[in-house]
């Protein structure tokens, strides 16, 4: 009797990775799986059913068991595991078979595997997978970069298995190289932010409106059915009114506040440095999460600086209507510094981005879905070589319109000593990019004074340097 072939292979059986295998059979894909820890195998062949999957016991009966050229995809941790896979896999596999890495690795990794793996005519693809445990399950947002002739041959399953809206599958090809984990690193940095957005939005709820548990889920909820429609405020409304199995307290008052990364905000930033792309948002959400891990000495300082005692604002409703505003204008400036930060390095490597199509792929399955996301992709269409959303005539005039709000907010949370690094990040970053004029002058002034940096000048070209007279 001849041996079944499958036509996917998953190596990587955690939540995510079986979770999108099931999502595979759900197509009519057959998928063979491995993973070193027996029980994650384990678990694949109890809840497998009657969908077509076969569980190897190693990576030998794992390659054999795959209809060639094969389709390998990882689903494991970044690093120096997705080598230890590849320099596995390496000796068993053939010429135009193709590597999937479907986790969060640098974009470098990628191009370095890339190049790796093409000396013995092997593809390998960077994919990033966005939309966690359910979006693996029922349809993630999918960011596929690599050769485009890779792509073309996963393309028809990778459509299946994704997010729709409007009946669009939420994946597209994102471009040569390491394309695409470096869009799913900005996808993550803008995460990042949101997520910081909303926490210290909630603080000020929580401090400042003296709101409970079920008033706030009251009020993510009917933020949830307006203009700040997204995934984060829906679920948001949900953590609120979560009660904690161990004491039947909110579950929310139990968690420290200590957060935790993973680093691809991180990698956000110190990649926006080198290109010298602005992105102070992202920047302030990575350094609120390193300031909240020192919990112990936030405790103890706590003690000895002093700063105003949040005093209840007597109008609730008008504070809301401002805090509403002034995440949205900040919802806006995050996604504005991302896809601006996309636009650069498009152009440093080469990876000719279709921006839209990113802001399409984003609007289902992924972490930072949100309604604004329709007019960001409608303005990239209008205006493809976009500099910067926030001169496009819609986007302005959402920011413009809830600029006021914004500035009211963060007066009252520094008259309250409540910080909120990335509002303010965020109305500084849109502040600087209106004005015409910045007061660098005295800075490049300073540079060329202390170190003979040279300065340009306003009424001529060229560089220009001065002996300065320091005794005046």
């Amino acid at each position: 009797m001849e041996k079944q072939l499958y036509d996917y292979g998953m190596i990587g059986l955690g939540t995510m990775g079986r979770n999108l295998v099931y999502n595979m059979c759900d197509h009519g894909y057959t998928v063979a799986g491995f993973d070193k820890e027996l029980s994650k195998l384990e678990t694949l062949e109890k809840e497998k059913g009657s969908y077509k999957i076969f569980g190897a016991r190693d990576v030998k009966e794992f390659i054999d068991s795959l209809k060639k050229p094969r389709v390998i995809l990882l689903l494991v941790p970044a690093g120096q595991i997705v080598d230890a896979v590849i320099k596995e896999l390496k000796p068993l596999i053939s010429k135009d078979d193709l590597v999937m890495d479907c986790g969060n690795s640098h974009f470098t990794d990628t191009d370095r595997r890339i190049e790796h793996l093409a000396k013995d005519n092997i593809h390998f693809m960077g994919v990033g997978v966005s939309g966690g445990e359910s979006g693996a399950r029922y349809g993630p947002s999918i960011m596929p970069g690599g050769a485009k002739e890779a792509y073309e041959r996963v393309a028809v399953m990778l459509e299946a298995v994704s997010a729709k809206v409007n009946n669009e599958p939420c994946v597209t090809y994102i471009g040569p190289g390491s394309a695409g984990h470096y869009v799913k690193m900005v996808h993550n940095g803008i995460e990042y932010a949101l997520m910081q957005l909303i926490a210290e939005t909630y603080q000020l709820l929580k401090e400042v409106s003296g709101m409970s548990n079920d008033e706030l889920h009251d009020l993510f909820l009917k933020w949830n059915d307006g203009p700040l429609q997204s995934y984060l405020i829906e679920i948001t409304a949900a953590i609120f009114v979560q009660k904690d199995d161990l004491t039947q307290n909110y579950l929310i008052d139990m968690i420290l506040d200590s957060a935790h990364q993973k680093e691809t905000g991180k990698w956000m930033s110190q990649n926006a440095m080198d290109l010298q792309v602005p992105i102070p948002a992202i920047d302030a959400a990575v350094s609120a999460r390193d300031l909240s891990a020192y919990k112990n000495e936030r405790e103890s300082t706590s003690q000895k600086l002093k700063g105003p005692i949040a005093v209840f604002t007597k109008n609730k409703n008008e504070f809301v209507q401002w805090l509403e505003q002034a995440l949205y204008f900040s919802m806006i400036t995050t996604y504005s510094q991302g896809i601006s930060l996309l636009h650069h390095a498009s152009e440093a490597y080469k990876y000719e981005l279709k921006l839209e199509e990113v802001a399409k792929i984003w609007r289902g399955g992924c972490i930072i879905r949100a309604a604004v996301l329709e007019s960001i992709r409608s303005a990239l269409q209008q205006e493809p070589g976009l500099p910067n959303l926030m001169v496009n005539g819609v986007m302005a005039e959402k920011l413009i319109s809830s600029e006021e709000g914004t500035r009211r907010v963060i007066r009252i949370a520094s008259e309250n000593g409540i910080p909120v690094p990335v509002l303010m990040a965020s109305l500084a970053y849109y502040d600087g990019y209106r004005k015409g004029w910045l007061p660098s002058n005295l800075v490049q002034a300073q540079r060329d004074l202390f170190g003979a940096h040279t300065y340009q000048r306003t009424d001529r070209v060229g560089d220009f340097h001065t002996q300065w007279n320091q005794n005046s």
